[in-house]
């Protein structure tokens, strides 16, 4: 009985059915119960697929109608009776009419197959899944914001180059070794910009489609290299409800978002990610996901588009495995050293942020 009651309750708050005072305690509690909080998600996801069953039957029922409509109208035919074979007696001019309603009824019929297998098949990434990197014009609007600073200050810009994407990014080597996700890099080359606004010109160092993580290196001669970074990188799991917070770029300055862990696995059961409940827009794509240890357990990449704060972290020791790639590849000094062993765990957050800040920066990648 009490599980109706919740479905009943979860299903009202969908709906937009409570007053302000019920939300409110209903968020809250969802906030504070991971379990209904992942109730909340599957009712949600469930919905979205009845709404999608019903567009197949509406199209279905449609693709019936004109059928039926046609055989009335005399204008085709069930008729096998010339099954050996037809003769054109007639030119094509004559029968466009009929071929155009057959054009028709063959789009009704693309149209109700490409629903059906959107029903009967797993749901594609592309329409259900948004990843967190800005677009042109989000560039495009953040070089407008910033042009006084670029005109008064020398950009480290290549000439005539043209922005294709953007994200944010953080140290995992206090060298210059910055990690951030793959699709974030859609350009040949790439500009990371710290807290303050400064510019340097990265290498990319290493591209990992499959596990959409890439590896960029500081190669300017204005950066200086910390002398180590004041956070570990998780190699083992994080625990289910756990309190996180990111720092990233989905504006012109860093920007503080929080929420925890709600589920082990990702978007339908994706195992080199995690499910979180928090808030997350186009920029935060590369951003570090850290516990209230310090310690970065994953990174920011993809939201769920029609479920609000439904977002996805690539887990920490996928870092690990394309940096032992990296270095199978590139033997020698320039070897990436990850540091394991956080120095913020005992700070207030207040004083983590405010140590973190330099170490997280606004990725901007570009062609010529």
């Amino acid at each position: 009985m009490e599980d109706l009651i919740l479905l009943e309750t979860i299903e009202k708050y969908l709906s937009n059915q409570m007053d302000a005072q019920e939300k409110t305690a209903f968020e809250l509690v969802r906030k504070n119960t991971p379990e209904i909080d992942q109730m909340v998600v599957e009712h949600a996801m469930f919905l979205q697929q009845m709404d999608q069953y019903s567009a197949v039957k509406s199209i279905k029922q449609t693709l019936t109608q004109t059928h039926q409509n046609l055989l009335e109208r005399g204008e085709i035919s069930n008729s096998n009776e010339d099954s050996r074979g037809a003769q054109v007696i007639q030119l094509f001019h004559k029968y466009k009419r009929v071929a155009a309603i057959a054009a028709s009824v063959g789009g009704v019929i693309a149209l109700f197959i490409s629903g059906l297998a959107l029903y009967i098949s797993p749901v594609s990434h592309n329409s259900q899944i948004q990843q967190l990197s800005n677009d042109i014009a989000a560039i495009k609007k953040s070089q407008q914001y910033q042009g006084k600073l670029i005109n008064e200050v020398k950009s480290k810009l290549p000439a005539g180059v043209k922005f294709i994407s953007g994200g944010s990014g953080f140290l995992i080597d206090a060298k210059g070794f910055i990690v951030t996700n793959a699709h974030v890099i859609k350009g040949t080359g790439a500009i990371v910009v710290d807290n303050n606004g400064k510019e340097y010109v990265a290498q990319i160092a290493l591209i990992d489609q499959e596990k959409d993580l890439a590896i960029l290196k500081i190669d300017d001669a204005d950066y200086t290299s910390k002398k180590s970074l004041p956070y570990s990188i998780r190699k083992s799991t994080t625990d289910l409800g756990e309190e996180i917070f990111t720092l990233g770029y989905p504006r012109n300055e860093i920007v503080y978002g929080t929420g925890y862990l709600s589920a082990r696995s990702g978007y339908e059961g994706d195992s080199l990610s995690y499910q979180l409940q928090m808030s997350a827009n186009p920029g935060n794509s590369g951003a570090p996901v850290f516990d209230n240890a310090g310690e970065v357990i994953g990174v920011l990449s993809t939201r769920e588009a029609q479920l609000e704060g439904v977002v996805f972290a690539l887990k920490s020791n996928n870092i690990y495995k394309v940096v032992n790639d990296y270095n199978a590849s590139n033997e020698g000094s320039k070897d990436i050293k990850i540091s394991t062993r956080s120095n913020i765990s005992r700070m207030s957050r207040k004083k983590q942020i405010a140590t973190l800040e330099s170490c997280v920066y606004y990725v901007k990648s570009f062609d010529k």
